[in-house]
């Protein structure tokens, strides 16, 4: 009910304010909830004007990034002790002026400090507004805007180091340097427009075949980085699939290195799907414990059965549990026909009875012997596990692209390069080959933000949280 109230006061303030770029902008930057501080950030040409008005201690022009002690009022009132400070533009996360107000992180405390704001001539940011003033005023480009939402959303180390590395610019150099390259190519060809030289025209076309293929190859390996960047991100969903009794529960419970699930010598004792998470060497895993496949009359088990073929055709990775103490079963076996060598590791699992399993049989599958009883071959199966997720190809700087909207654009600027040494390959005139170019350039431009229209920055900055 309090949250409810917040939102309707903060939407009749917005309401009747008009929200642009040169408005000086108020939100909460902190998580709604309690907690031991809460930050109140206003942005603009007039943060410091507007803050200076509820603060019981002016904040000093001469005395920027320093925390000042001092309270809020609302008129004679004192609403909460507060530290305060201000950074000028241009230093500053959004490259103005900004204050920000940390007071104690309860409920009551920020929204009336940010209601002050806003009745004090500020107006309420829209969702993603601090970053999005900070790509505006030149401060960051789009993907390092970007990143700061996988920052936020890590769900291990590793991810938010390679979202560190791409808010930090090291995506952006290299996708603008062959942005650049790509620029370098069309002033060539236009200058050969210009000043044809009909005795050399072969040597162009050669030299500009070879350039083009060559960025289009370094795009080629951005691209491939995209398997690994998205399992980093999202986590690698792992389904472990088998029919019933062959010890699915047992090697969950053998990853996880507790006792999740339960485990019985009958069949049929998963009839959902359990799913868990685990780091596994800063590798986000999404593990789903499915109810054994195989043909039923009963109800509960049909519906079971279907939840588990929902999840193997969602996963990422299969590991397809095999009870090695038996012979390949008719369920085996038309499991395993609908299965993807590609995405699939076999689990021979109950290597501590013994074997009679048929392997000759399994040839096309990578394989593993273990006992989740026992634990044993479950380090080379996780190493396995860790191998596939960084299966795709790092790129030559160790960069993995992690956001689907890159992924997207990068195919699109490889398929218009593709088209250009298309267009060269069959002598057409170097017109043709200028608008692929110009193509990927756009496309390439739209990653950055350096060529971008208002819808898609709109877009993009709606999917932040108010305040960031």
């Amino acid at each position: 009910m309090l949250y409810t109230t917040y939102y309707r006061d903060i939407i009749n303030i917005m309401n009747n304010a008009n929200n642009c770029q040169n408005n000086t902008i108020a939100a909460i930057a902190t998580a709604l909830g309690e907690g031991a501080v809460g930050i109140v950030r206003l942005s603009g040409d007039n943060a410091l004007a507007t803050a200076n008005k509820i603060l019981s201690k002016p904040l000093a022009k001469d005395k920027p990034k320093c925390l000042q002690y001092c309270h809020v009022l609302s008129g004679n009132t004192v609403v909460d002790e507060v530290l305060a400070v201000y950074m000028p533009a241009p230093h500053s996360y959004t490259g103005e002026n900004v204050v920000e107000i940390q007071c104690h992180g309860g409920v009551a405390a920020l929204q009336k400090i940010l209601a002050l704001c806003l009745t004090n001539g500020a107006v309420m940011a829209e969702p993603g507004e601090f970053t999005k003033r900070a790509f505006l005023n030149g401060r960051i480009d789009l993907t390092q805007a970007e990143a700061v939402m996988d920052i936020i959303r890590a769900k291990s180390e590793t991810a938010l180091q390679m979202a560190l590395r791409t808010q930090q610019g090291e995506l952006s150099a290299k996708i603008k340097k062959l942005r650049g390259s790509l620029v370098d190519i069309i002033v060539n060809l236009e200058a050969k427009i210009d000043y044809p030289e009909d005795d050399i025209e072969d040597v162009t076309y050669s030299d500009t075949h070879k350039n083009i293929t060559d960025i289009k190859i370094k795009l080629e390996q951005l691209l491939a980085t995209g398997h690994t960047g998205k399992i980093l991100r999202e986590g690698l969903r792992v389904a472990i699939v088998g029919r019933p009794n062959v010890g699915k529960s047992s090697l969950l419970n053998a990853l996880l290195e507790e006792e999740r699930a339960i485990v019985s010598a009958y069949a049929g004792t998963t009839r959902d799907v359990i799913e868990e998470q685990i780091l596994l060497n800063g590798v986000p895993i999404i593990l789903s414990d499915t109810a054994g496949i195989h043909n039923t009359d009963n109800y509960v088990e049909k519906i079971g059965v279907e939840r588990s073929r929902s999840t193997l055709e969602n996963a990422q990775l299969v590991l397809c549990v095999l009870d090695s103490s038996m012979q390949l079963t008719s369920e085996d076996k038309d499991l395993l026909k609908v299965l993807n060598p590609k995405n699939t590791l076999l689990v021979l699992n109950k290597n501590d009875l013994p074997q009679q399993i048929e392997k000759d049989k399994l040839t096309t599958f990578t394989s593993f012997t273990v006992s989740s009883k026992n634990k044993d071959g479950l380090t080379e199966l996780k190493s396995a596990i860790q191998k596939y997720a960084y299966s795709g190809t790092q790129g030559d700087s160790g960069i993995f692209v992690q956001n689907v909207r890159h992924l997207d654009l990068l195919q699109k600027a490889v398929q218009s390069l593709q088209n250009a040494t298309d267009t060269i390959n069959n002598k057409m005139p170097y017109d043709c080959v200028i608008i692929d170019l110009k193509n990927a350039i756009a496309d390439l431009g739209e990653i950055t933000g350096e060529q971008v229209t208002d819808e898609i920055i709109n877009k993009i900055f709606a999917k932040f949280c108010v305040g960031k």
